[in-house]
């Protein structure tokens, strides 16, 4: 029997391709290991988003080849959006990889690993898109009560500065069938709380269905008894309709949060951009969320730097954020892609000035946050335990219906008593420490 290993890199899209991958490892009775000195296949999940995340990528691969020299690793397989993009320049930079499967070949992975252990090369990369797309099996890796579920692959946003739609292809739907199927899947796994993820979901259905449907699906996903929170990721702002907020706003069971990525909100910027989409579009849309659900958490993500942007349009996306003050905010300086319409365009910024302006941007969204936080101070909260902290035994991880995970701020609890992730508590906030909320427990609610 021959043990396996598996780095996944990148966001939680890619997660779910790396627990595809280990359902289809584990029906052919593999030992999976998460000891990489141990393991005789390793297989790198990798992203190719941005510089950053391409650089994290090799520099993983090169950490992982010298298991191949001190370790038990016979086989070095690598997977995902960097293989599809540099997979040549991969293979001839770094000899030691062993396979390269892009990222419509995961179902490949077990006549990849077989091969390779047979002493040979696989080189899977399929560069014309399916609009096919792949129900495989799938074994979590994240804590048990809470699991991301896909439901579609693929963009045809074509924002100028994004690679995916090289990378992964057409959007294409899940069937909704096939969706549903899954969460009641999960559900009998343990997962309480359900992470809607794709490309965009705001345009689910449109390819399938010739019309979107995500009101629909949330509808259905609702009615699942088990399921107890329902989260939505990557909802860009240019579909998101009056009965979608409407839908979150009356079903309970819907997290009164949002992740809305804006990447920017001045007009010339945004035009550049591809975004189709204008300020006063992107603020009417926030005021709108606000009126409707008062509770609601905005969360999005802005690229600073981007070719052209002018001080002036750097002021003026602070001022937006003075203004409208959302509740969660990550900052990117723009990454020049190849093959991409911005990595073409004039007026390129320098490296400093970028990572400066992403500095006083999330100066500036640290004081919002500081601001936001303390007006929880001394109130009660519903929250989901996800776990206890690696280097404190009496420090317990929890979210609420706020707070997604590992991107957003948690809300720690102290205590010596011995709680269970997917534990309910109803937690007093008494102090913040730096982004999170520091409570003490009123009381278990399950």
């Amino acid at each position: 029997m021959n043990s396996i290993a598996i780095v996944s890199l990148g966001c939680p899209k890619n997660l779910v391709d790396s627990e595809n991958m280990l359902g289809l490892i584990m029906e052919e009775n593999f030992i999976i290991t998460d000891n990489y000195s141990e393991a005789e296949v390793i297989i790198i999940n990798t992203c190719g988003f941005i510089e950053s995340a391409k650089e994290e990528s090799i520099n993983t691969i090169l950490e992982m080849i010298d298991h191949k020299k001190t370790g038990e690793c016979k086989v070095l397989i690598v997977v995902g959006c960097l293989v599809q993009k540099y997979q040549k320049e991969l293979k001839q930079e770094i000899p030691e990889i062993d396979a390269f499967l892009g990222t419509n070949n995961y179902h490949e992975i077990v006549e990849t690993i077989n091969k390779t252990l047979n002493m040979e090369k696989v080189v899977k990369v399929n560069t014309k898109h399916s609009h096919q797309y792949f129900e495989l099996p799938r074994h979590l890796v994240t804590s048990k009560h809470y699991a991301y579920l896909r439901i579609a692959e693929g963009c045809d946003n074509c924002c100028t500065y994004c690679a995916i739609p090289e990378i992964r292809g057409p959007f294409r739907s899940r069937p909704m069938e096939n969706i549903i199927n899954e969460a009641k899947v999960l559900v009998s796994l343990g997962v309480k709380e359900i992470i809607l993820v794709a490309q965009d979901t705001t345009q689910y259905g449109k390819d399938i269905y010739q019309e979107i449907r995500l009101v629909s699906l949330l509808e259905e996903l609702c009615r699942i008894p088990e399921i107890r929170w329902i989260r939505l990721l990557y909802c860009y702002p240019n579909y998101f309709s009056d009965n979608l907020i409407e839908v979150i706003r009356d079903e309970p069971k819907i997290c009164k949060y949002i992740d809305l990525p804006l990447q920017h909100v001045e007009n010339s910027i945004l035009k550049r951009m591809g975004r189709n989409i204008t300020q006063e579009e992107i603020k009417n849309l926030i005021q709108k969320l606000r009126n409707k659900i008062p509770e609601i958490i905005i969360r999005s993500t802005f690229i600073v730097g981007f070719p052209g942007e002018s001080q002036e349009n750097f002021n003026n996306l602070l001022d937006f954020l003075q203004e409208m003050r959302l509740d969660r905010v990550g900052a990117f300086t723009y990454s020049q892609e190849d093959n991409t319409p911005a990595g073409k365009m004039a007026n390129q910024i320098t490296n400093s000035t970028k990572i400066k302006r992403q500095n006083k941007l999330m100066e500036l969204q640290y004081q919002i946050l500081l601001e936001k936080h303390r007006q929880y101070i001394g109130k009660e909260i519903i929250v989901q335990v996800d776990g206890i902290a690696e280097d404190n035994n009496n420090l317990w991880v929890c979210r609420s219906t706020g707070e997604a995970p590992e991107i957003d701020p948690a809300i720690l609890v102290y205590t010596q008593d011995q709680l269970v992730p997917g534990q309910l508590l109803t937690v007093k906030i008494t102090h913040l420490q730096d982004y999170d909320l520091i409570g003490e427990i009123y009381c278990e609610l399950t």
